[in-house]
């Protein structure tokens, strides 16, 4: 008697032991399809260099360094502008400023009683980069000189050794989206909420670029670009893939695709194009 309910009781640990196994493998084939662990982030890799933004702010950082990218400055530009507005607005367009600069505003919390413009031009953050430059580029030697002491020399901070601490950063994310350095930028993005316009796209790039020879296809945009500007561009479109719904970036024989999630890819693509493939609407 004692032998049968051993038995039985083995029969029911096993049993257990098996849904239990089952739960776990089903929760766990669950978990890897759903999207709601994704933690979505954009990743600036170059050398020893390693930085993540939040996709708003790697937009932001995107539009910057286009800015500088279209007047022709170096990536040192881009990279003392964007240690610059990370340490004043966290690389966001704030509509307040704080005791030090009540009327502060923008990416750069930029001043309107000191001179930098309406509240409503330092609020536009084309006009707010283009100003930052414009007093960057009077610094004698502004390129051999600390982020730092640039920075400083720009912005007149309360702290200014608070800029160091986003060096990193903004070396990293400067290279890659002036397109120096080649697929160094990578987003992990959930799935688009919706369909992509690839007229919204252009619409977008050109503000940040200037004109760049385009033409469309279905949902593709393709455009004609070479070397580091082909490589700008692209990795612009990757750092505004969330708000603009890109599902596909080509550019120079290699591609990114929101839905591997596994970065810049070996892929066929003709030379001097960059394609940008925004998600389809359903039918």
């Amino acid at each position: 008697m004692s032998r049968r309910r051993g038995l039985r009781r083995l029969l029911v640990l096993g049993l257990v032991l098996a849904l239990i196994a089952g739960g776990v493998y089903t929760a766990v084939a669950f978990i890897q399809r759903s999207e709601t662990l994704i933690a979505e982030k954009c990743t600036a890799a170059v050398g020893s260099r390693e930085a993540d933004l939040a996709t708003d702010q790697a937009a932001n950082a995107a539009l910057i360094t286009a800015v500088a990218v279209r007047r022709g400055l170096p990536p040192r530009a881009a990279s003392i502008a964007l240690a610059t507005a990370m340490q004043e607005s966290k690389l966001r367009n704030i509509e307040h400023g704080d005791q030090a600069g009540p009327d502060s505003r923008g990416l750069f919390q930029q001043r309107p009683s000191q001179g930098w413009g309406t509240e409503e031009q330092v609020m536009d953050p084309y006009y707010a980069s283009g100003a930052f430059f414009d007093a960057l580029v009077k610094i004698p030697d502004y390129e051999s000189l600390e982020i730092t002491a640039a920075a400083q020399q720009v912005q007149r901070s309360a702290y200014p050794q608070a800029y160091a601490q986003h060096e990193d950063m903004g070396r990293a994310f400067a290279s890659a989206l002036s397109g120096q350095s080649s697929g160094a930028l990578d987003c992990t993005l959930k799935s688009p909420e919706g369909p992509g316009d690839v007229q919204a796209v252009l619409g977008e790039l050109t503000a940040a670029f200037g004109n760049v020879p385009a033409t469309t296809d279905g949902t593709t945009l393709v455009l004609e670009a070479n070397g580091t500007q082909a490589w700008a561009v692209a990795q612009w479109a990757v750092a505004n893939a969330k708000s603009l719904s890109v599902t596909n970036v080509g550019v120079e024989g290699r591609s990114w695709d929101r839905a591997a999630r596994n970065g810049w890819q070996p892929s066929e693509g003709q030379s001097g194009l960059v394609t940008v493939t925004v998600a389809a609407g359903t039918s």
